[in-house]
């Protein structure tokens, strides 16, 4: 018989997986939030809200990271995934695989980087671990709270439902092509390629976004785009409890002429940089037609598609023609 490896799953049917098996291990906890984008700990009125992320230095930073974007990268992952539950930040811990040849002042660089993003999202540093490792690991752990009538799930899509985003798509996908295609130069401005590089190297979670969507009570579901924005509204199509679908339309799409020139550069797709790369770390969203406005009065955002019952994701391209998007997005072990 052949033995099937995690490879051949990947590592979204691996997490279906664990959940499936840990359902009645937890029946007799007061733990919700199983396939989200963190647990909810039910503490009465309000959650304890509870992620962790790990990244791998050859797998997760492009050659050209420095070790304070790594650390700052560290802290992101985890207040993104925060944020996409519209919790508030409690705290912040942190365990470091680290080569034994890791010159000290390296290490310095990588904890103020560390410490600036803690900073940045106003939540402490409260503990961690080290331990040798062949190259930089870190696995990260966020904690936050909030009010049970302020969560945000990624389950509430409802038919007829507009489909928001509250950035641009695709400009951490250009910066990290630009860097894995090592040109020497690029044709977008230097002030426009510097905000490029900044999304790849050195994203920020829209907690603050998330904290305003979370208390305007106008949204029905969330989460953050890491993998990618098909694979992120796959999610929420497979978390709803009824079958629904997405359509998206491509003019609508907030893809900027900066990647489009970048993509036209390096003989890419620029709808495939804006839709399946990920790593953009924007909030994304689905809401009732009559909330986009007084959603609009509290931030800045993007209305791309609307919420259908086919089951699928669709595109209106630019001519009016309608298809259906293959679903797929950046996936850990995938052999």
């Amino acid at each position: 018989m052949i033995k099937m490896k995690i490879s051949d799953l990947g590592e979204k049917k691996l997490i279906k997986r664990i959940i499936a098996n840990i359902r009645s291990h937890l029946k007799d906890f007061n733990i919700e939030g199983l396939g989200d984008d963190a647990a909810l700990i039910d503490m009465g009125e309000e959650y304890i809200v509870a992620t962790t992320d790990l990244l791998r230095q050859t797998s997760h930073f492009p050659e050209a990271t420095t070790y304070e974007q790594m650390g700052w990268k560290s802290v992101t992952v985890n207040i993104s995934d925060l944020a996409a539950m519209g919790a508030k930040p409690l705290g912040f811990l942190v365990s470091m695989g680290l080569p034994a040849h890791m010159r000290v002042e390296e290490f310095d660089e990588l904890l103020g980087g560390i410490l600036k993003a803690c900073d940045h999202y106003r939540v402490p540093l409260i503990g961690g671990d080290t331990k040798e490792a062949d190259e930089i690991i870190l696995a990260g752990a966020a904690i936050g709270r909030t009010l049970k009538g302020e969560v945000l799930w990624k389950s509430g899509s409802e038919e007829g439902d507009l489909v928001g985003v509250t950035g641009q798509l695709g400009l951490a996908a250009a910066g990290i092509k630009i860097l894995l295609s090592k040109m020497g130069e690029v044709p977008v401005a230097e002030d426009l390629l510097s905000r490029i590089m900044d999304h790849a190297l050195k994203p920020r979670a829209r907690l603050k976004e998330s904290l305003l969507i979370a208390k305007s009570h106008l949204v029905n579901a969330a989460t953050d785009i890491t993998d990618g924005l098909v694979s992120e509204l796959n999610e929420l199509i497979n978390a709803s409890p009824r079958t629904i679908g997405i359509r998206l339309y491509e003019e609508k799409l907030p893809i900027p002429s900066e990647v489009e020139d970048i993509a036209r550069f390096l003989n890419e797709d620029p709808l495939e940089l804006g839709i399946y790369y990920g790593e953009d770390f924007e909030l994304l969203f689905t809401l009732p037609p009559e909330n986009v406005t007084p959603l609009r009065d509290q931030l800045d955002f993007h209305i791309i598609g609307e919420v259908t019952t086919t089951g699928t994701i669709e595109m209106v391209d630019k001519e009016g023609r309608t298809y259906i998007l293959p679903v797929k997005g950046y996936e850990h072990l995938r052999g």
